[in-house]
């Protein structure tokens, strides 16, 4: 199946190899974590961020910027610059570059972001567009976040509603279908409506800058599930989970249902899930509200019990124990492509 290669594979195959080593950098390529950082001098660090888009189409533009830009932010860093490698499929015309410029213009400037620098290009063999992306930012380097820091103790608060991204991509790439299976109008184009709610640099930047987290992570390919299994590896603890606690909006439960979707395990940018000390949580809570977002706790960290997550529904327990959860996204397009 399409999606991420299993982090067993990464750790084989890819993180020994990683050229020469340098003191410099102090976060670099793991398991979980969002972003690298670098030590500049002067109390300062560098955070860079890589990632591809792959599992959307007509949203690829808005995406590619938010997405690398969540990444960034969940480090405790300001995002400001942004480069892009665009593959468009041979056929495509000026009027789908176009576009995607469009979005990527658009969502840079609602960030602050410069586009600093990438590559364009027609590719053989690929039948959408795709996308790979590098966002850059600042921080003070007492202030980064990673999603190794979470601790015995602390509540798992999640913003907004699960699956804001997949939401929107369904509503969008998939409507077809899901008219096809009496979706209405009105949920397609209010799920549709999601891509402006991807961003979650506001939150974590608040959260950051008031020292009110140990970790952070921006949930996207697996989902709510995928992202607190990839803070519970990095940090290597034991995640409880409270599905009753997660919130979902009507929107995401009725194209769930249509296409028989997990949405724990549907890719959730805009759902920014953190780790909080009992003692700040209740000004992590007024802090997220005051900015206008939601925010619930969903589970509490504990010392590892041989399992990633241990997912609690009334008297049954259901165990996560790998932390590559593949997403429907990708499952959706590789049975729609058979």
């Amino acid at each position: 199946m399409p999606g991420k290669v299993p982090p067993k594979i990464m750790e084989s195959l890819v993180y020994r190899r990683l050229g020469t080593f340098d003191p410099s950098v102090l976060v670099g390529p793991a398991v979980g974590e969002d972003a690298a950082v670098i030590d500049i001098g002067g109390g300062m660090a560098l955070v860079v961020h890589n990632d591809a888009i792959s599992g959307a189409s007509s949203l690829l533009g808005w995406l590619s910027v938010h997405i690398a830009a969540n990444d960034i932010a969940v480090m405790g860093a300001k995002p400001r610059w942004f480069l892009i490698s665009l593959f468009l499929p041979e056929s495509s015309t000026e009027g789908l570059l176009e576009g995607i410029m469009a979005q990527i213009d658009s969502a840079a400037k609602e960030l602050g972001v410069m586009v600093v620098g990438g590559h364009t290009e027609k590719t053989y063999g690929i039948n959408r567009p795709l996308a790979g992306t590098t966002a850059i930012g600042l921080a003070e380097r007492d202030k980064v976040v990673t999603s190794s820091g979470a601790r015995s103790g602390d509540y798992l608060l999640m913003s907004k509603m699960a699956a804001l991204e997949g939401t929107a991509i369904l509503c969008t790439d998939f409507a077809d279908i899901l008219r096809s299976k009496g979706v209405s109008e009105r949920i397609l184009r209010e799920g549709s409506r999601f891509l402006t709610k991807v961003s979650v640099v506001k939150e974590a930047l608040a959260l950051a800058e008031k020292r009110l987290v140990t970790a952070m992570h921006d949930p996207t390919e697996g989902g709510i599930l995928g992202g607190v299994a990839e803070i519970a590896y990095a940090s290597r603890k034991t995640i409880d989970l409270w599905p009753e606690k997660i919130p979902v909006s009507e929107e995401t439960k009725t194209v769930a249902k249509a296409l028989n979707v997990d949405i724990l395990r549907l890719i959730s940018s805009g759902s920014l899930i953190a780790t909080v000390p009992p003692g700040k949580i209740e000004e992590a809570i007024k802090t997220l509200n005051s900015l206008n977002i939601n925010a619930n706790i969903i589970g509490r960290v504990k010392e590892y019990t041989g399992h990633l997550i241990e997912i609690v529904e009334d008297s049954s327990i259901t165990y996560i124990d790998d932390v590559y959860v593949a997403d429907e996204i990708f499952r959706l397009w590789e049975t729609l492509a058979k």
